[in-house]
């Protein structure tokens, strides 16, 4: 039977998965979408909500879900080197490296959009960010789904 610490631990680490990812989706979703739609005052709202959302959510929950898993593979004796747990991490830190960027992109695209006055003062450059934010997104995406099923089947690779 699991200690109430180890079960306490996984739900932390359970929650922090759901915000990270959930958040992360969320954010994209609107990011995306408000880029489609064309509207300039919808892309300088969406992008300065998405960079406070990626300060407020995706940061800390992003540093809990390392935290938690190190004390997770701790309290079950899990080495790193596991297999299915080395392909996790390096997963991980795939999706990690992908969003780094991606959060100086958001700065850069919000900053820009928010001194313009119209949808057609955006510079060539500003559609060029988006177009690395989309590729980053488009990777780190299916690394974070794999994470999630490594997670959850631990399988014997």
């Amino acid at each position: 039977m699991f200690s109430m610490d180890y079960l306490t631990l996984k739900w932390i680490h359970i929650l922090s998965s759901t915000v990270l990812f959930g958040t992360g989706i969320g954010l994209a979703f609107y990011f995306f979408a408000a880029h489609r739609v064309g509207n300039l005052a919808s892309i300088q709202f969406t992008t300065r909500m998405v960079v406070k959302g990626d300060l407020i959510f995706t940061t800390p929950s992003g540093i809990v879900q390392i935290i938690s898993g190190l004390l997770l593979l701790n309290e079950l004796g899990i080495p790193l080197t596991e297999p299915w747990m080395s392909y996790a991490l390096a997963l991980f830190i795939f999706a990690g490296l992908c969003w780094l960027p991606v959060v100086w992109i958001q700065i850069r695209m919000r900053d820009i959009a928010n001194n313009v006055s119209q949808l057609q003062q955006l510079p060539e450059q500003y559609w060029r960010l988006n177009k690395m934010w989309i590729m980053l997104g488009s990777l780190a995406f299916p690394a974070l789904i794999l994470v999630f099923w490594l997670m959850v089947n631990k399988p014997n690779l």
